[in-house]
């Protein structure tokens, strides 16, 4: 058993929330009209300028778009993509194309598991091509230089990985890697995680080794200042990954 993932990213997630149909999906999923008319306000009217250094741009209209940063924005942005969701759960549930997504926002996986990688291919093909053209109604594309597509295999055996072609979207051609890194963990394609492993493990030892500039030749850190520091700065690069 084979499974390929396709990750994807939301090319100006917050800046394309299409407000009309926000309200749209506010009023079909049964909120009050009070609710809808405030945040159709909240979210047109509103004005933006630029500052670089003494320089300063004239006021722009931006209706389009939800603040990156306000506390709305991921709850509006959540009920925006949420009829998405099911016309998208929908279409490859009649179409019956065994693939599962993944969303966090802005990015996504599509996974397809599969006896052969040239069967995973066509299902993240066919599934890449329905959701960007879904995703287009909703005003919103996949940035396709952002896109990957990685393998991964329980074989030790060196397979032909199949590129993705992306043209009949006028995107590149998605070459598989051998090490793929996607929020924060890094994968090979036979999940032993020794490249993950590896690399926060040098991290770590090279955070402990600037712990020493932070002493002098006569003075030092105390035990109570080193045991901090460790707990503060090394043990969450460990656990944690930060």
């Amino acid at each position: 058993m084979s499974t390929s993932t396709l990750a994807f990213d939301i090319s100006q997630f917050f800046p394309s929330l299409n407000y009309h149909l926000l309200s749209y999906i506010l009023r079909k999923a049964g909120f009050d009209l009070k609710i809808v008319w405030f945040l159709s306000n909240y979210l047109v009217g509103k004005k933006t300028q630029y500052f670089w250094n003494d320089f300063s741009s004239s006021l722009f209209n931006i209706d389009v778009g939800v603040g990156q940063g306000s506390a709305l924005s991921p709850i509006l942005s959540t009920l925006y993509l949420a009829p998405f969701l099911y016309i998208f759960k929908k279409c490859i549930k009649n179409l019956k194309i065994p693939i599962s997504m993944l969303l966090f926002v802005d990015n996504g996986l599509f996974i397809a598991q599969s006896k052969s990688f040239s069967l995973s291919y066509i299902l993240l093909s066919s599934n890449y091509n329905i959701a960007s053209n879904l995703l287009s109604k909703f005003s919103l594309i996949i940035e396709h230089s952002k896109t990957n597509i990685f393998y991964f295999s329980r074989s030790c055996r060196t397979f032909n990985l199949p590129s993705l072609n992306l043209s009949f979207l006028r995107g590149p051609t998605l070459h598989p890697k051998n090490t793929w890194r996607y929020l924060e963990f890094i994968f090979d394609k036979n999940l032993s995680f020794w490249q993950y492993i590896n690399f926060y493990a040098d991290k770590t030892m090279s955070t402990v080794k600037c712990m020493k500039i932070l002493g002098n030749s006569n003075w030092g850190l105390i035990p109570h200042q080193k045991c901090l520091l460790y707990k503060s700065y090394v043990l969450p690069i460990t656990l944690y990954s930060f």
